[in-house]
């Protein structure tokens, strides 16, 4: 299954609905939406940028008591 996401505040977001049940897990690849960019970026800098995206998710867990929300909270925009 593909997903198109946004990385916002620390988490991954589907764009659009995504019918996966709750507590699926899955692993995340990131490949850049827009060709031309792709082929900008070498391939060191990409794995770089990629090591530093892994360590900020480890170093910013969401706290073990944080609220849980629903579909429509995630998506709300101000």
């Amino acid at each position: 299954m593909n997903v198109r996401v946004v990385y916002h505040g620390g988490a991954f977001v589907p764009e659009g609905e995504c019918d996966v049940e709750e507590g699926t897990e899955g692993i995340v690849v990131i490949e850049p939406s827009d060709p031309e960019l792709a082929s900008a970026i070498s391939s060191n800098e990409r794995r770089r940028l990629l090591s530093q995206l892994v360590a900020d998710l480890r170093n910013n867990p969401l706290p073990p008591d944080s609220p849980r929300l629903t579909r429509d909270q995630m998506h709300e925009r101000d």
